[in-house]
Parts: C-alpha cells; sequence; structure tokens
C-alpha cells in the first residue's frame, strides 16, 4: 500500500498515539507503572544493602541462607531483605508484564510471570529458614525445615535466571537484552559452583563468596530491569523519545488489524 494512502472510509492515525496503544496502558496506566518500579527498585536495592551488611558483621565465611539461620544476630535483617526482595521483585514484574521473549520456547509466559515465581517462593524460603549452621540436606543432619528452605531458594533462583534468559531476547532493548544475558549466565554458573561445593562440603567458604557474587548480581540485575521499565514507560508517555517505527514493527502481532493497517503505511 502506497504511503500516506487511506481507505475509504480509514481515519489516519497518529504513530505515537498508535504506540502508546500498543502497550494497551493509558496515561495513569503508565505512571502506575513508573511508581511500581521505582518502588520496587527502592526495594531491591535496600535489601541487597541490608544483605551486606548483615555479611559484614560476621567473621566467619557463610553462605547467604546461613544469615538467616535460627539463632543467628542477622536472622531479622535477613528475613527482612528477602522480604524487601519480594516485594520489590512483584512490584517490578508488575511494571514489565508487557515484556516477552522473541523465542518461542522462552516467550510460554512472560518475564514478569518468572520474577512473580521466584518473589513466592522467596517468600517461602523466608517464613521457613536453615536451622544453625544451615546443613546440606541430608546424612543425619537432614531436618525436612532445612530441605523446604533450600528447594524454594533454589527455585526462586532458578525461576530468576530463567526471567534473565527470556528479557536476553525480548524485543527493542539490545542493552537490556545483551546485560540480561550476560547476567543470567553468570548467575547461573557462579552459584551453580557455589551450591556444588556446598553439597561436597568442600572449599565452603569459597563456595559461599561466590553464592554471595551470584546474590549480588541477581538482585542488580532486577534493579537494573526496574529502572529500565521506568525509562520505557516514561518514553512511551511522551511519545517523542522512542523510534516509533521499530516498536511498531515488533508490536505489529498483537495490534488489531485497523491499527496495524495504519502503521504499515
Amino acid at each position: 500500500m502506497r504511503n500516506g494512502a487511506l481507505m475509504p472510509g480509514r481515519r489516519r492515525t497518529d504513530r505515537s498515539s498508535t504506540v502508546r496503544s500498543s502497550t494497551g496502558l493509558p496515561r495513569t496506566g503508565q505512571l502506575l507503572d513508573v511508581a511500581a518500579a521505582i518502588a520496587g527498585c527502592a526495594c531491591v536495592l535496600a535489601a541487597l544493602a541490608i544483605i551486606w551488611i548483615a555479611r559484614l558483621t560476621v567473621t566467619r565465611d557463610v553462605y547467604v541462607s546461613e544469615l538467616g539461620a535460627q539463632g543467628e544476630p542477622t536472622a531479622h535483617a535477613f528475613q527482612v531483605a528477602l522480604l524487601l526482595i519480594v516485594a520489590g521483585g512483584s512490584l517490578i514484574a508488575f511494571a514489565g508484564r508487557a515484556v516477552r521473549s522473541r523465542l518461542r520456547l522462552l516467550g510460554a509466559w512472560t518475564p514478569a510471570v518468572s520474577l512473580w515465581i521466584a518473589s513466592g517462593f522467596f517468600l517461602v524460603a523466608s517464613q521457613v529458614t536453615c536451622t544453625s549452621g544451615c546443613p546440606v540436606p541430608y546424612g543425619p543432619s537432614f531436618t525436612w525445615q532445612d530441605l523446604t528452605h533450600i528447594v524454594c531458594a533454589v527455585i526462586a533462583f532458578v525461576a530468576a535466571c530463567w526471567a534473565m534468559l527470556q528479557t536476553s531476547f525480548a524485543h527493542n532493548n539490545r542493552l537490556l537484552a545483551g546485560f540480561s544475558r550476560a547476567s543470567g549466565i553468570a548467575v547461573g554458573v557462579i552459584a551453580s559452583a557455589g551450591g556444588i561445593l556446598s553439597l561436597l562440603n568442600f572449599m565452603t567458604g569459597f563456595g559461599s563468596r561466590l553464592e554471595f557474587v551470584a546474590t549480588t548480581l541477581a538482585i542488580a540485575w532486577v534493579a537494573v530491569f526496574g529502572a529500565v521499565m521506568v525509562r520505557t514507560r516514561l518514553a512511551l508517555g511522551d511519545g517523542e523519545t522512542i523510534d516509533t517505527q521499530k516498536y511498531a514493527v515488533a508490536d505489529a502481532a498483537a495490534l488489531p488489524a485497523d491499527d496495524v493497517e495504519q502503521v504499515v503505511r
């Protein structure tokens, strides 16, 4: 169809308004997303600060979960940190619910759903802490409490890594995609190495440090994801700072037929 041609009875629409409608969000919805993302970033960054302050008060090598173990002076602070991660992750997931992977396998559900799953299991882990020393969940030291905590923490970490992988193939933000891909690989490899060393009871001091690095990277990724959602929503609200054609092509499949016809002109 020729550029600028109109079908009989069709009304020309402004491309910037088409982009806004493709998000499905009115102006008030965009502001709500911005507020949720900002609040979520504040929560997860506060959680990261609490975790590291608590860690610096402990003179021995400990795994992350040991900060919240029964009898530890850092237990209450660690529980607060986990709850902040739950709240922050949920808010950022809400703000980023429109993000979806380009790959069909990864696009079965959105990164937001993965973050909500991670937040749910972190919530359980915050309430079911490990026992003193956080022993491995096998052998004479086995307890159902430790097993529950470790399984929930592992599932939460895996869900967060899956969200990173999904976002690494998301539309229209190469910088976020590249950062997500690097973060997902780094967190997965480092956390796995630390977990294996713990299970083998070998070089556990080094393994605990690896786990803190992986935790820091994972929380930092959630904060960056939230910050990108703030920037994206504000850009969509202005309708001036985005490449409208790029968004229109990527989102064409999600637009009503009439809107698609206006975009392709």
